[in-house]
This record gives structure tokens, C-alpha cells and sequence, in this order.
């Protein structure tokens, strides 16, 4: 429409100044008609003005209907503009090859006064609905993202109750989680960076992974008090007690997999939770899986998990300094660890030892 005009804005163009001219008489008493009699100058008025429909004529010289179609249809603005072919032809394939390329409808000239307004009037009727259509789709996708947004955030803050509950059966505060955390965040970030194959994480792998790493001590909520917190090393039957949280956590995590079976961070949760004791030579628990059998993202905690039990102070131990700790999953290297991931750590020792400062220092 034009800027001072109600009317809806025309676009017509045909090399024919006769047909032009009834097209004027039959449409200006309801709209604004700009015409045009070849197809580079209609192209020109559009580049910088928008209308509200186009009578485009097939057989024009120098650009043809079908060249001014495929003009309008690669400029994403234009494109989305209703357009009616005119054509002469009886050609019935001509008409199909129009409607093929993005003309909404087509009229056959020479043709009746009614049947053009009738064409015209439906056009932009569907035009208009079709604009609040999908207006009304964007409204209610919007609407739906922010019921998301809002479930996910529900959704992470019980995730972080329930980590966090775990997490302080086992220590006097939860700086464990974000310790651990930001260490398999150091590792996920520098295979994202660096993909190698059989190390490759799409974006929801990685996100999910870091995420997840927050549980992997959640079954340790099914361990009695008088082993979890005994101020001293444990016994071997107590240190078999302590190996089945991982077997308590996953069953925990089955459950909520039943009902929501295509959740991939309950997935990698589940994962990790089960797998994060399991050693890359085979002798871990509570399966005893090997190498890469092991999933990567409990791999990625079972060296974020030893480097801060190595880092921090036990009833039994003293706090190991990041050095020693450092030397002690290079040590392990290929047997306790996978040897990439520990490769990996090797280089960002720096990272490493920021986490301990400054989850520490809080």
C-alpha cells in the first residue's frame, strides 16, 4: 500500500499499453495500480517500493514473465509477494511451469473485467490471512519458548537440589560439583575445539555432559552415614558398600528414563552416574568395562572426580598439591584413564589449577 493511501498498491507489467490500459480502468476505482511495460523497469520501482500484488504478463520482450518470476523469487522480500501470470498461451504447461515457480494463480487473456477482480480480490484476501497466520504462529511459538525456557529452568534447578543433596551426604559444601564441573567443562571445551575421531561431541553432547557430571555421585544418597562419613579409611566390606553407589544412582536415573526415554541429558546422566568408577584397563566397577566401552562423558568424570578427591583434604589424607595430582593421572595414564583425555589435560593445566583457586577461595 502506499504510504498516505488505504488502497492496496498494484504492480502491473505487460509490454501491451492496451492490455495495460484496461487493466487501469477495471482496478484504479479500488486500488492503486502502478504499471509498468517491461520487466527491468518493474524490477527497478521494486528494488526500493513494496506492493501488495503483481499482474506479471508471460510474453514480454526483452525479460519474459518467467524471467521476472525467478527475479522475484531469489530476493527473500519479493518473493512473498502474491502474483498473478497473464498469459495469451493456451499452452496448459506454461501455466503449471508459473504456478511450479511461486505464481499464486494465472489468467488467461484475453479476459473478463469480473474474473479480474475476482482474482485480485481472492489474492489478497489469502494474502491477509496467510500474514496473520503466520503472525499467529510466531506469537505462539514465542509463547511456547518461554513455557520452555521456563520448564528447563525448573528442570535445572531440581538438578542442582538433587546434586547438591547428594553432593553434601558426602562433603561440608558443594564446592565438589562446581569443582568437578569445571574441570570436565575444560575437557568437553577443548575436544569441541580440537575434534578428533571417536572424540567428536556435538554442541548437546557437550552441553549435556558438563551438566550431567553434577550427579555422578547420586547414589551416594543410598549409602548409610556410618560408612559415607566414617572419619577414617574403610574397611573392605565398607569399601564394597561405597562401590555400589553408582549401581544405587543409576537405578535412581532409570526410573525418570522410563517416563521421559528421549531426554538426552538423563541419558549422559545415566551414563556417568553408572560409569564414572570404571577404570580404561578394565579393572574398575561396577561392570569392569574397558577403553572406549566406557562412555566418553563418564571417562571425561572419572578424571574430573580422582584430580579433586587428589586435590582435596579426607579424614585419611592431606590435600594433594595440583603438581602432585598432575603427576598422578599421568602416571595412570592408559591404565586408571584414557590417555587422550589425559593428553588433554596435560595442556591445560592452567585451567586446572584455576578451578581449585577459585571454587576454593569462594
Amino acid at each position: 500500500m502506499s504510504k498516505n493511501d488505504s488502497k492496496p498498491l498494484i504492480l502491473t507489467v505487460d509490454d501491451d499499453p492496451i492490455i495495460l490500459n484496461s487493466i487501469l480502468s477495471v482496478l484504479r476505482g479500488e486500488y492503486n495500480v502502478r504499471p509498468f511495460t517491461s520487466g527491468e523497469t518493474a524490477l527497478k520501482f521494486l528494488a526500493n517500493n513494496m506492493v501488495d500484488l503483481i499482474l506479471l504478463d508471460y510474453n514480454m520482450s526483452g525479460m519474459s514473465g518467467f524471467d521476472v518470476l525467478e527475479a522475484l523469487q531469489g530476493d527473500p522480500k519479493l518473493r512473498e509477494i502474491p502474483v498473478i501470470f497473464l498469459t495469451g498461451s493456451v499452452n496448459g504447461d506454461d501455466e503449471i511451469r508459473a504456478l511450479e515457480m511461486g505464481a499464486m494463480d494465472y489468467l488467461r487473456k484475453p479476459f473478463k473485467p469480473k474474473s479480474l477482480t475476482t482474482r485480485v480480490h481472492l489474492q489478497l484476501d489469502l494474502h491477509k490471512y496467510r500474514h496473520r497466520l503466520e503472525t499467529l504462529v510466531e506469537e505462539k511459538t514465542e509463547e511456547l519458548r518461554q513455557i520452555n525456557r521456563k520448564l528447563e529452568q525448573r528442570d535445572k534447578i531440581t538438578l542442582d537440589l538433587l546434586a547438591t543433596a547428594s553432593d553434601m551426604r558426602d562433603h561440608d559444601t558443594g564446592e565438589h560439583i562446581d569443582r568437578t564441573t569445571g574441570y570436565a567443562r575444560i575437557i568437553v571445551e577443548a575436544l569441541s575445539q580440537n575434534p578428533a575421531e571417536g572424540y567428536t561431541l556435538t554442541d548437546n553432547k557437550a552441553a549435556d555432559i558438563v551438566e550431567a557430571m553434577k550427579l555422578h555421585d547420586l547414589g551416594k544418597i543410598a549409602m548409610p552415614d556410618s560408612v559415607l562419613l566414617k572419619p577414617g579409611r574403610l574397611t573392605d566390606e565398607e569399601f564394597e558398600t561405597i562401590k555400589s553407589h553408582p549401581v544405587y544412582g543409576a537405578k535412581m536415573l532409570e526410573a525418570a528414563l522410563v517416563n521421559q526415554g528421549d531426554d538426552s541429558l538423563l541419558h549422559e546422566a545415566f551414563e556417568i552416574v553408572y560409569c564414572h568408577h570404571e577404570k580404561w584397563n578394565g579393572t574398575g566397577y561396577p561392570r569392569g568395562l574397558k577403553g572406549t566401552d566406557i562412555p566418553i562423558g563418564a571417562r571425561i568424570a572419572a578424571i574430573a572426580d580422582v584430580f579433586d578427591a587428589l586435590t582435596s583434604v579426607r579424614p585419611y589424607k592431606r590435600a594433594f598439591s595440583p603438581r602432585e595430582a598432575f603427576d598422578i593421572l599421568y602416571r595412570d595414564s592408559g591404565t586408571h584413564f584414557d590417555p587422550y583425555l589425559v593428553d588433554i589435560v596435560r595442556t591445560r593445566e592452567n585451567e586446572f589449577e584455576s578451578v581449585v583457586c577459585n571454587v576454593s577461595n569462594r
